[in-house]
């Protein structure tokens, strides 16, 4: 009681209790619907009992032998999405007919069934096909006069590749400035960009380009949108709001979008694979973090693509996204996987569990074979590396070896072209800051040490079996690498802290070509054919000097472009190339008769661009002198008024009659200093 007491001392109510009644002219504005949504889903339908009725067609016809274990794998299977209250297996001439009627406690139960086991494929032979029983008056109802369907009008977005046929092979870029309120998209051009296409508020954060260049992904509180086309029109919508993240499948033939703002326990709505063709969404995952984005990881032609969890990995299929052969793989502790990029094939690593060493494994899909295992020890962490096109995985190995302190990195190499895929190894007992891998060769670059002796070391895997340190240079000011996507070439970064340093290095000889700064540089990117590098200084990272410069890949500056708060340049990628190896080498072999051709259209430029500068400056003047006599005019116009406001007098002549002038001279005083006469002797 005294509790009470306190509490309602506590409270200010002292006395009289106070009412929690609605006033009088209250209104309740909230329905049940927004109140208790998720409890009405649940409310008891009235129903004439075949609401709740599935009809499985495809399913095995078996004897009476085999009946009840058919029995059990179909409850297996249709249990998962509720209580099953009756079930009824049609038969004749002592087999099962092929189709099953199944009954759940609620049509919410068969609803849920029917939208999930549709299209399961049991085996090779059965594949179910699911209905509600109640379909089956809809379809009864159906015209058997055939009604021909409504023409759609047909959407001509242009030639979505038009960039590919530019006449001065010019690749594009977008660029993002003015805090995000603008977007524009440039070509490429030695001189100057030139200006493709440019919009105010066309993504609401950042963008993002098709893995071939054929759309671009805008941001959106909705949604995504996707453009293309010489005037990029818009070709596709996806609604998902809020959402933040997105990826592509390696085909283009998918999307994967992530918001973190809904998501349902009935219908995931956190990721959501679509069908970018068609805009259909093709099924949606739960997802309770992004951190490690992607979650899901494409094989390289867009087949397949997996999903690690705890203890499991997870490979659908394309086009159906269920499970490849209906089930995950367990491999406990997994910590992390990768596609090879050239072929389907996984690599995963496990870490040490008591007596059972760390693994590395590589695994082929669909078979789910295992073509390689590699037993590891003392293991801290690993990170796996693939080559561009496949043809090695390095799996940098974290150790502490036994009756040593420190960490020592191991860089297992693994030769996936070669018989049995054997494993070289490099060690290394530095700290490690930067790995990468050639593009289109087979040497490596690693930044290695600790600020100020940071070194990079260049390695080249050698076909007879060997790793050969070709080169390394110490005392680089760097944290990243950038190779050319064509190889050969490449850019040690400092980025952020280390203030912009920059060196471009030739890796068919190992000289530096260049050493240059970009202070305050955040980003780097090479344009598709290897040929020019963008260094630049985002806004989102550094809110003053922001800007990106092009370079050659010799690092040579060819311009400084200022945008008002810069934030993000991206080239736009081009598709594989249409050429046969064959034909590649015949260019590359007949290279001096085309650098004639080239080297001529080269001058002819030059001379058209220095005759159009010219015609713009000559037009420049004569805008001036235009300017200027029309000035003139309206100076003489107003003399009149001029004399009138300053009562007569001419002041446009003051500065004309200076013979006139009268000169006065004024003296006044500024100090006194007095010299003794003995310091003069």
């Amino acid at each position: 009681m005294q509790d009470t007491e306190d509490m309602a001392a506590e409270s200010g109510f002292e006395g009289e209790e106070p009412s929690f009644s609605d006033p009088e002219d209250f209104v309740d504005d909230i329905d049940e619907e927004e109140l208790l949504g998720d409890v009405l889903k649940e409310r008891p339908q009235e129903a004439d009992g075949i609401d709740s009725v599935i009809v499985v067609d495809n399913v095995p016809q078996v004897g009476p032998e085999r009946l009840e274990k058919l029995k059990t794998v179909i409850h297996k299977i249709f249990s998962k999405f509720g209580k099953i209250t009756n079930e009824f297996y049609p038969e004749a001439e002592g087999k099962t007919k092929g189709y099953i009627f199944l009954e759940y406690t609620s049509p919410a139960q068969a609803a849920e069934a029917v939208k999930n086991a549709d299209g399961y494929k049991l085996d090779k032979q059965h594949t179910f096909r699911v209905n509600l029983f109640t379909d089956f008056d809809k379809y009864m109802t159906i015209c058997d006069e055939w009604e021909t369907p409504e023409k759609q009008p047909f959407k001509d977005f242009g030639n979505l590749r038009h960039w590919l046929e530019d006449p001065d092979c010019r690749d594009q870029y977008s660029v993002i400035f003015e805090a995000g309120e603008r977007t524009g998209i440039f070509s490429n051009d030695v001189k100057e960009p030139i200006l493709t296409e440019e919009r105010p508020r066309w993504t609401e954060t950042y963008v993002r380009w098709s893995p071939k260049g054929t759309y671009l992904a805008t941001f959106h509180q909705r949604g995504i949108a996707l453009w293309g086309g010489e005037k990029f029109k818009q070709i596709q919508r996806f609604s998902h709001q809020g959402v933040q993240l997105i990826d592509f499948s390696p085909c283009e033939r998918y999307m994967v979008t992530f918001s973190p703002l809904v998501d349902m326990k009935d219908d995931p709505q956190a990721i959501i694979i679509w069908d970018v063709l068609t805009g259909q969404k093709k099924r949606g995952f739960h997802c309770e973090s992004s951190a490690h984005w992607p979650i899901f990881k494409w094989s390289h032609d867009g087949k397949f693509f997996a999903r690690m969890t705890q203890d499991t990995l997870s490979i659908y299929e394309t086009p159906s996204m269920g499970l490849l052969d209906k089930k995950s793989l367990k491999i406990s502790g997994i910590k992390d996987f990768s596609w090879s990029p050239g072929d389907n094939i996984i690599a995963f690593w496990v870490p040490e569990d008591k007596d059972i060493p760390a693994r590395v494994t590589l695994m082929q899909i669909p078979s789910r074979h295992e073509i390689r295992v590699r037993n590891l020890f003392n293991v801290v962490d690993c990170k796996l590396h693939w080559q561009k096109n496949g043809d090695y995985l390095c799996v940098k190995v974290d150790r502490t070896p036994r009756g040593a302190q420190g960490v020592v990195t191991n860089f297992e190499i693994f030769r996936m072209r070669e018989k049995q895929v054997p494993v070289d190894v490099v060690e290394m007992k530095e700290s490690i800051i930067a790995f990468a891998w050639e593009p289109n060769g087979s040497k490596f670059a690693v930044l290695h040490g600790e600020s100020p002796r940071i070194s990079v070391s260049f390695y080249h895997v050698k076909s007879n079996g060997k790793i050969e340190l070709i080169k390394m240079f110490d005392k680089q000011q760097a944290n990243s690498i950038f190779w050319s996507p064509q190889g050969q070439f490449l850019v040690l970064a400092g980025l952020r802290s280390m203030n912009g340093a920059l060196a471009f290095v030739d890796t068919s000889d190992c000289t530096m070509m260049n050493i240059a700064e970009h202070y305050m540089a955040s980003d780097v990117e090479w344009d598709p054919t290897g040929r020019y590098v963008v260094t630049s200084v985002s806004w989102w990272s550094h809110k003053v000097d922001n800007a990106f410069w092009l370079w050659t890949f010799q690092g040579r500056l060819l311009q400084k472009n200022n945008k008002d708060r810069f934030c993000q340049l991206l080239w736009r990628p081009r598709p594989a190339t249409l050429l046969s190896q064959e034909q590649i080498k015949l260019i590359k072999k007949d290279l001096k008769r085309y650098a004639k051709i080239f080297e001529q259209k080269d001058r002819l430029s030059q001379s058209k661009a220095s005759k159009e500068l010219i015609d713009k400056r000559q037009t420049m003047m004569e805008d001036y002198r235009k300017y200027r006599a029309a000035a003139m005019q309206l100076y003489q116009e107003q003399r009149p008024l001029r004399l009138e406001i300053r009562g007569g007098v001419d002041t446009d002549e003051l500065d004309s009659n200076v013979d006139d002038w009268e000169e006065e001279t004024i003296e006044f005083f500024i100090n006194e200093e007095i010299i003794p006469l003995g310091d003069l002797a």
